[in-house]
């Protein structure tokens, strides 16, 4: 399913196009004269600013004078629940493994934690910067979703997750969630590689080759 961000960055694609070729049917060929290059002006602002969201901000000399946290990748998260969390009869007390996929452009971010037993996705995401200091925090809504086998134990439920980060490109991130079951703890994070395709929680531990 494509985000509402993928379909901005098509649309605008699509659109800049769509420009350039209407102009070349109606006879501004940049090849014979040099003035009508100007023209074609806003196409190439588009595709370029398509290019910096998608790619470019992350190339070491561009990504050196933005300073935005790169996050992108596949992240070990254990969560550590707090003792005063109200979890029912029979659920994890913890620490639980997960694993946390964030899939990230520079002015889009989505993250998906998988655990052995859910899955959340991520909703509302920013990432705060704090100026001069070099730390970071990321801030996202989720909802979970369990898988039928453990859902009368452990029903659908919404949450908050608040993590910081210091540096353009974090190893290691720590932070905190809090769910509308009235249960909190803390979060470690570990970046495992740049790989956001798991699509389960297995695939992504048998990815983790440093899986202690």
């Amino acid at each position: 399913m494509n985000s509402p961000a993928q379909s901005i960055r098509w649309g605008a694609a699509t659109a800049s196009t769509l420009y350039g070729a209407l102009l070349y049917v109606l006879g501004l060929h940049p090849e014979e004269q040099l003035k009508y290059a100007f023209a074609y002006t806003p196409a190439l602002l588009s595709y370029l600013v398509i290019v910096f969201d998608k790619w470019a901000w992350r190339w070491p000399g561009i990504h050196r004078i933005t300073g935005h946290p790169r996050m992108d990748g596949t992240w070990r998260t254990t969560l550590r629940p707090s003792p005063d969390s109200h979890i029912p009869t029979g659920g994890n007390r913890g620490p639980v493994r997960a694993y946390l996929a964030i899939e990230q452009s520079y002015w889009t971010l989505h993250a998906t934690l998988r655990t052995a037993e859910s899955a959340s996705r991520s909703s509302n995401s920013t990432i705060e910067k704090r100026d001069g200091s070099g730390v970071a925090e990321l801030r996202f809504l989720y909802e979970n979703t369990p898988q039928v086998a453990h859902q009368n134990r452990s029903p659908a439920h919404t949450g908050a997750c608040r993590i910081t980060l210091a540096g353009r490109s974090p190893g290691s991130m720590n932070g905190r969630y809090y769910t509308d079951r009235f249960t909190a703890g803390d979060m470690e994070l570990v970046l495992v590689n740049r790989n956001t395709d798991h699509s389960t929680f297995a695939e992504a531990e048998t990815a983790d080759t440093s899986n202690p």
